[in-house]
């Protein structure tokens, strides 16, 4: 069946759309049915009328991958570029080495999802799959594609782990029993907030004893200073009075070190943070009698503490360095209806009330006693 400037062609059990462009002839796979094939025929005829038709390379996914990875380099933290390298080449490589990119469908990438869901937990897989879309998207921008596979894939959904908390009690216990090079560390991770890596990465520069204020300018990864996990978390945190003054007396004692860095090991040397967990929180959780709980949880129990405390969600969302209020509310909200908590807004509401109106009876005593 021939066209204008095509024709459709039997090959094998499929039929093709055939099309001269210029001096070549261009074959489109057009299905099992003339009809497909006349489908793809009036769709590239119609591209070609309306200057719309584009070539698509015949690439393999292996090697678009990798240079999407590499077109990307220079934007991403080591720790982010180290975790896609791994994602692309011993997962998605591995499970198409030989595919085209072009040849990957939806089903595909379902019946890999589904896979690793027998190997890894969900939130492994979401990390993936963000991988995998991110690298389709730039196939359809750099024209390598015309559709997105990877637009209507389904994610497994995450189920929400109980927060681990250590109470004020626990935390206080956890410090005692700290060793002497890492309580200091311990404390300010406790009565903070910070995350492990920003920690890990403060400078004594970043201490600024006048306003009561640390800053968040960086965080250490594998001994490698990079910049904070999101523009968010380039913030000051404010520290209590006693925190200062803990900070004050552990830079008399801080190992010296090239980078000036306010917990480094005691060699000097930037901490480790798997060794600092291994060697030294965890034995003083067991030497304070305490459950075991993640390093993170430090994080956790302070902002726990901060809701106990009445903090106002805005301030506690922008201490804690989260890209926006909702973050903080999807993974504290619970704790704002504690009863413990509640409790306290009731107080703090009973205090509010009751000060004017001591205030006024006191005044208007003091006005019958003028007046007398």
């Amino acid at each position: 069946m021939k066209g204008s400037r095509g024709s459709i062609v039997q090959k094998g059990a499929n039929y093709y759309a055939v099309i001269a462009i210029g001096p070549r002839r261009k074959w489109f796979k057009g299905g099992a049915t003339k009809k497909a094939a006349q489908n793809v025929l009036n769709e590239k005829l119609g591209e070609i009328a309306t200057d719309t038709y584009k070539e698509i390379p015949n690439v393999k996914f292996a090697v678009f991958a990798r240079q999407w990875l590499k077109n990307n380099k220079p934007n991403l933290k080591a720790s982010t570029l180290e975790l896609y390298e791994i994602i692309i080449e011993k997962h998605l490589i591995l499970y198409w080495p030989e595919c085209k990119l072009g040849s990957i469908r939806l089903p595909m990438i379902q019946d890999y999802i589904s896979a690793r869901a027998n190997q890894v937990g969900a939130k492994t897989i979401r990390n993936e799959v963000a991988v995998i879309k991110s690298i389709f998207k730039y196939a359809i921008e750099a024209d390598y594609l015309k559709t997105n596979p990877s637009s209507h894939v389904k994610k497994p959904r995450v189920e929400k782990n109980q927060i681990d908390l250590l109470e004020p009690a626990e935390i206080k216990l956890l410090i005692a029993n700290a060793p002497e090079a890492y309580r200091t560390a311990f404390m300010t991770a406790a009565y903070t907030g910070l995350r492990a890596g920003e920690l890990w990465g403060l400078q004594w520069g970043d201490v600024d004893w006048n306003s009561g204020q640390i800053h968040i300018r960086r965080s250490l990864w594998k001994g490698q200073f990079q910049t904070p996990k999101s523009k968010s978390s380039i913030r000051q945190v404010d520290i209590p009075a006693f925190l200062i003054s803990e900070l004050k007396k552990w830079k008399i004692r801080c190992p010296i070190n090239k980078d000036d860095l306010v917990f480094p090991n005691t060699d000097g040397e930037s901490s480790n943070h798997y060794t600092v967990f291994k060697n030294h929180f965890q034995p003083a959780l067991r030497r304070a009698g305490l459950r075991h709980v993640s390093f993170h949880s430090l994080r956790h129990s302070n902002a726990s503490m901060r809701i106990q405390y009445g903090q106002n969600i805005k301030y506690l969302s922008t201490q804690l360095g989260h890209a926006s209020i909702d973050i903080t509310m999807d993974r504290y909200g619970h704790l704002f209806s504690d009863k413990d908590f509640i409790r306290g807004q009731v107080e703090l509401m009973d205090a509010s009330v009751r000060k004017p109106l001591e205030t006024d009876k006191k005044e208007g005593s003091e006005a019958i006693a003028v007046n007398a």
